[in-house]
């Protein structure tokens, strides 16, 4: 009698335990100077605030130019080298990958022209000079850096990094760890407009993602909608942060080659990628080639797609992107 009670209370236990609903979970939070929003499909809360909130603390810590004290402050601040932590390194050694891929166009030593040119975190409302400028590239150039032993090296004193351009799309990949370590196995999460997607949805159907661009009028609009179960999503664009000098725009996105603000025909470019690393680090670089060159660019590569808004000759606002790319669109 006993092993019949026993079987039939094992039996109701595992109904339960089989009918427990997937219900959607949200968490959204402030960190790295922006909003972050992740919605996961679970049983139960596996994933929590104050978790995601330590990692990116952890993070910030490390590579935020914000943070008083930061790993990259203080390396801002040697003569010549600093001990690193793995989440500096692992940013670092996709950098000098990604550097290397776009012959110099990606170039996380550009910091001292952000800064110049009134993007960094100290207040600066003067634009450089020509002869500034020319200074200024002295100290740029990511042959300026070596990275070894867990140790990161300058040539020159002078030498400041800016890690903005790739870290965010490193912190997403690091939420979605931290995601799947949980047990989450459906989610998307974004940080600063940098997007990881795992899916389907509990119904069978793929996640779907807005992507953002300008309109005529430079306002902010979704443009398409994706429709993914894996990767990532990122976009770079001139047309949120600027300053703005006579009818001029000043992009915060600056040619590390050349000293100056990105000045072609680029409004946004947006990438697909198997990680958001990869796609936040060419996302920036792609924003600084002409549209055909970064056509050929994307094109050339297995792991990319992209979608570009940029300027015609005639000043009109069009949109182009890779036969990859397409194959996500719903619209």
């Amino acid at each position: 009698m006993q092993y019949r009670f026993l079987f039939l209370f094992l039996s109701l236990f595992i109904n339960f335990s089989a009918k427990r609903e997937v219900r959607q979970y949200k968490i959204n939070g402030f960190a790295q100077g922006t909003d972050y929003a992740i919605m996961y499909y679970a049983t139960d809360s596996l994933a929590t605030k104050p978790g995601i909130d330590s990692l990116l603390n952890k993070i910030d810590l490390s590579m935020s130019l914000y943070k008083k004290g930061s790993l990259i402050n203080q390396f801002n601040l040697a003569g010549k080298q600093i001990k690193i932590d793995h989440l500096m390194s692992d940013v670092l050694k996709r950098s000098f990958e990604i550097n290397r891929d776009t012959k110099g166009i990606f170039d996380i030593t550009v910091a001292p022209l952000v800064q110049a040119w009134g993007f960094g975190p100290k207040e600066n409302t003067k634009e450089p000079s020509s002869s500034e400028i020319k200074s200024i590239l002295e100290c740029v150039g990511m042959k300026n850096l070596k990275l070894k032993n867990g140790s990161l090296t300058k040539t020159k004193p002078c030498v400041t990094i800016d890690l903005n351009g790739i870290a965010q799309g490193y912190s997403v990949d690091l939420i979605a760890e931290y995601l799947e370590k949980k047990g989450v196995k459906n989610y998307v999460a974004e940080l600063g407009g940098e997007i990881r997607i795992a899916g389907p949805k509990p119904d069978g159907t793929p996640m779907k993602i807005g992507i953002e661009g300008p309109d005529k009028d430079d306002i902010p609009v979704i443009r398409h909608i994706v429709a993914v179960n894996s990767g990532a999503i990122t976009t770079s664009g001139s047309y949120r942060k600027f300053h703005q000098s006579g009818k001029k725009k000043i992009s915060h996105l600056i040619n590390a080659q050349t000293g100056y603000p990105l000045d072609n025909e680029m409004i946004s470019v947006t990438v697909y990628a198997k990680d958001a690393i990869t796609a936040d680090g060419y996302d920036n670089a792609l924003m600084g080639m002409h549209l055909n060159e970064a056509m050929k660019f994307v094109n050339d590569r297995k792991n990319l797609e992209a979608y570009f808004v940029y300027h015609q000759s005639d000043g009109a606002v069009a949109d182009t992107l890779t036969k990859g790319f397409k194959k996500l669109l719903t619209n």
